[in-house]
């Protein structure tokens, strides 16, 4: 796995307090072929109460359908239905006779209210079944509120992280205007997978197609990032909406979850450095890259150190930032006001939400005037979108809007640098 570091300025004051943001590019390795793949575990967890009732359901049947037929028979594959309660209609397993999974699968019918939770921790243990500590993708696929069992984000998105300790990635599609895109993002965010939205059948099949495609091309799982700082040196943000957790004094774990074949991604990460009194190079973090590379199972470690040189207040005053670095920068502020918006728009603030889209466009017209040729292209058609989902807010209705803008936040911060 390539992975390299590039500071937007590496020299600092002596005996001045600084802040320094740091660009990680990570780049996985490429899968030679599809017979060289490992084995993949694919466990859908699918909403049936009753709001999926018609061409919701039956696009999701559909596309599972198609699905099956992509895989291979030695791939593991599994279905778990929720209303009030959650039932498996295709026990996770090998996909040795797919006529009859493709059959289970049409007699899928809707039900009732939406026990999300239930589901959930259903298809969890089926997957775990199967796939014996392999690690796997479960999809949930719903396209309403939780009213059912657990209906808190935060302790969704808590059961989503220590499942994907075990290499288990969670995805979730939601489906029309009627799902909760917070706790559908929470639970992505958590299990480390995709979050999209589907207003019908048709973008939903794309969806379900883009996971499978994922899924069948792995080449890394369960990669995590150990930012291991200096003493008095400070993590001050993390730009990615990744999970993170303290692991000791001065140590940070951030959670980057698998890489499809040669997929690239790029982390920002802002430190604060203290005043140094010494001149020349001086260390202020390591880097530690964790990554089970497929299809051999085998875990890598890469270390990366952080160096800053110390240098006279004069020669530091006339620095100039690194135009990639900078421009990332403001790039990842807008999508943090795009975020914002979002949640606005849940709210049905719409001029909240203008606000916020109306600064980032600005912040874009900044980062436009920084960004080396290579960038400039992706800068100005993020652009544009924003600038259209600024109008939008005007007129469209808030909660298509949110769910718009929520799953272009994941894409463009979470998971940014994939193509």
């Amino acid at each position: 796995m390539k992975f390299s570091a590039q500071l937007d300025v590496n020299v600092v004051a002596v005996e001045a307090t600084d802040e320094v943001s740091l660009l990680l590019d990570l780049q996985s390795p490429q899968v030679a072929s599809a017979e060289d793949r490992a084995t993949a575990t694919l466990q859908v967890v699918l909403d049936r109460s009753g709001s999926m009732s018609g061409a919701p359901l039956d696009g999701a049947i559909a596309a599972l359908c198609g699905l099956v037929a992509r895989l291979d028979e030695r791939d593991n594959f599994g279905v778990v239905v929720f209303d009030d309660t959650a039932e498996v209609v295709v026990p996770a397993a090998p996909l040795s006779d797919k006529q009859r999974v493709v059959a289970q699968l049409q007699h899928i019918h809707p039900g009732g209210m939406t026990d999300l939770s239930g589901g959930y921790l259903r298809g969890l243990q089926e997957l775990k079944r199967v796939a014996a500590g392999g690690g796997g993708t479960l999809l949930l696929i719903s396209d309403g509120h939780a009213n059912r069992g657990i209906t808190d984000a935060d302790q969704l998105a808590t059961i989503a992280a220590s499942a994907s300790t075990e290499r288990i990635v969670t995805s979730t599609l939601g489906y029309g205007l009627g799902y909760d895109e917070t706790a559908l993002s929470a639970l992505a965010r958590g299990g480390s997978g995709n979050h999209h939205f589907a207003e019908d059948p048709d973008s939903a099949g794309a969806a379900i197609a883009t996971e499978a495609g994922e899924l069948l091309s792995k080449s890394v799982q369960a990669a995590s990032l150990l930012i291991d700082m200096e003493p008095a040196v400070a993590l001050v943000k993390i730009y990615n909406d990744l999970p993170s957790t303290q692991v000791g004094d001065g140590k940070i774990m951030v959670e980057i979850g698998d890489f499809y074949s040669n997929e690239r991604r790029k982390l920002l990460l802002r430190f604060g450095v203290p005043a140094m009194a010494s001149l020349g190079l001086a260390q202020i973090s390591t880097l530690e890259l964790r990554y089970v590379e497929l299809p051999g199972l085998v875990e890598q470690v890469v270390t990366l150190p952080v160096q800053v040189n110390v240098v006279p207040g004069d020669e530091a005053a006339g620095r100039v930032a690194d135009p990639t670095v900078h421009t990332e920068v403001l790039f990842q502020e807008a999508q943090q006001a795009k975020k914002r918006a979002s949640e606005a728009l849940e709210r049905g603030d719409r001029g909240a939400a203008m606000d916020l889209l109306a600064g980032a466009e600005g912040v874009l017209g900044a980062a436009m005037m920084a960004a080396p040729d290579e960038m400039r292209a992706d800068v100005v058609k993020e652009s544009q979108d924003i600038g259209m989902m600024k109008d939008r807010a005007s007129w469209d209705d808030t909660s298509r809007l949110s769910k718009v803008t929520r799953a272009s936040f994941h894409q463009r911060n979470r998971k940014r640098g994939r193509e």
